[in-house]
């Protein structure tokens, strides 16, 4: 079994937005307030993020997460790494370096952002443990075969990550050819859908409920939401198998064994 939970199903202003007064960044409701995008996973005794939320540290504490055994990175812009430096909160607990995962360009954009991180200078402060580790294609984490697909957000070159029956596709608005073989036969797909107009770099909700159909996951989530998304009104011709997400989401997804081991030999497959 897998759980996941959202720690943020918010764009990059997050929700409520500042200086905004519309009627959604004023709700009282608690699932219109939305802090950056950031995944938990866990599995069997494993704790993992994708992305370090640059709210991290409040998402934690909400959620409790107290350990985190891998961090795997969709990108570099700074609302999906910006939350890096509380990692050394976890160092200290588990007294052990973090490895990280993500593209070679990611990583890159990583190191750029946090250079004290990575830098083999002594340095008086404390400062978050990590060992960088380059993917160019399917992996085993602490077991769990990991499947990156490669997506474009613009013209920039992102990963969303596919574990057994389910995978994660947050900031995007292209998914190629080849990447959508790797999306076929799901459980669970959460998406992000920016709003309800056209935008240069997501998914708006026409385009992520058409990505849904072709898809056909048996499941479906919308994250990565701005503030033309209302929980309380909004909308109400979403079909029966797809919601909008929300920060604490839990999701259950049931992970056979022998179901971990026939995927990981289907990547495996794909890999050579």
């Amino acid at each position: 079994m897998m759980r996941w939970t959202l720690l943020g199903s918010g764009t990059s202003t997050g929700v409520p937005a500042i200086g905004c007064r519309c009627s959604v960044c004023l709700s009282s409701h608690p699932r219109n307030k939305r802090t950056r995008c950031s995944l938990w996973i866990q599995h069997q005794d494993r704790s993992f993020l994708i992305d370090t939320s640059v709210d991290l540290r409040q998402q934690a504490l909400r959620e409790g997460v107290e350990r985190v055994d891998a961090v795997l990175f969709t990108h570099a812009h700074a609302d999906h790494i910006y939350g890096l430096d509380e990692i050394r909160s976890y160092n200290f607990i588990q007294k052990t370096a973090i490895p990280c995962y993500g593209s070679g360009e990611t990583l890159a954009g990583v190191k750029r952002a946090f250079s004290y991180i990575f830098s083999e200078a002594p340095s008086e402060s404390a400062k978050p443990q990590m060992t960088a580790f380059p993917i160019a294609g399917p992996f085993s984490l602490f077991g769990l075969p990991v499947q990156p697909i490669p997506l474009l957000h613009g013209r920039m070159e992102v990963l969303g990550y596919r574990f057994g029956p389910a995978a994660y596709l947050t900031d995007c608005n292209h998914i190629p050819e080849s990447s959508r073989a790797m999306l076929q036969g799901l459980d669970l797909l959460v998406v992000s859908a920016i709003g309800t107009r056209p935008h240069a770099t997501h998914f708006n909700l026409d385009e992520a409920l058409e990505v849904i159909r072709q898809l056909a996951p048996r499941r479906a989530f919308l994250t990565h939401l701005s503030h033309h998304f209302d929980y309380e009104k909004f909308p109400p011709s979403l079909p029966e198998s797809v919601a909008l997400a929300y920060d604490g989401l839990r999701i259950e997804i049931p992970l056979s064994g022998e179901e971990t081991e026939a995927v990981a030999a289907h990547l495996l497959g794909r890999s050579r």
